[in-house]
């Protein structure tokens, strides 16, 4: 038998809550959802910082011949490739330029935006811009020094619930208030 691991190795499709000690201010107060982590690195998404723009401000910056009157609010990512959309979302339609997640997929690709246009696209929907990066080690080494609390991720945080409350959520999945939890952070 091994050691227990109060973190496990691979935190892929795991919710990273900020700590509210974290230094650096991109990721203050955020929730990642994180599509990938293996040795080589890790690669999530910011789920609760919402961009200036929606789905139809996206539309008609890259297919202007379609015309949506579709209310999504585009997240902002994170830090990595800014101006790069990124669609998280579940189904099983393959795009252009999808990865499969396992549960849900990512796709980069412009043909979902104009599919959500249409009504065709993924009944369950993520929009954001950029993404965040961790090297090799960088995240385990943030984990260490308890950067981030870590989460099995909740479908019904993602996609259910406005960005404003996943925050909350995924730290009370845990347990934590996460009002008190920022009320004591700075105070010995």
């Amino acid at each position: 038998m091994g050691i227990m691991q109060t973190t496990p190795s691979n935190l892929t499709h795991h919710f990273l809550i900020a700590m509210p000690h974290m230094a650096d201010p991109r990721f203050d107060h955020s929730l990642i959802y994180l599509c990938e982590h293996s040795p080589e690195g890790a690669m999530g998404l910011v789920i609760n910082q919402p961009s200036e723009l929606n789905l139809s401000d996206l539309l008609d910056q890259l297919a202007p011949d379609v015309t949506a009157g579709i209310d999504v609010t585009v997240l902002n990512g994170g830090p990595v490739e800014t101006e790069r959309g990124f669609v998280l979302h579940d189904g099983e339609h393959n795009w252009e330029s999808s990865v499969d997640l396992g549960p849900l997929k990512l796709t980069t690709s412009r043909d979902i935006l104009s599919a959500m246009a249409r009504g065709d696209g993924p009944d369950r929907v993520l929009i954001t811009l950029g993404y965040a990066g961790w090297g090799a080690g960088q995240l385990e080494q943030e984990l260490a020094e308890n950067v981030w609390l870590s989460c099995p991720a909740d479908h019904g945080i993602l996609f259910n619930l406005p960005w404003e409350q996943r925050l909350t959520a995924a730290a009370r999945s845990l347990g934590v208030d996460w009002s008190l939890l920022t009320s004591q952070a700075g105070h010995a």
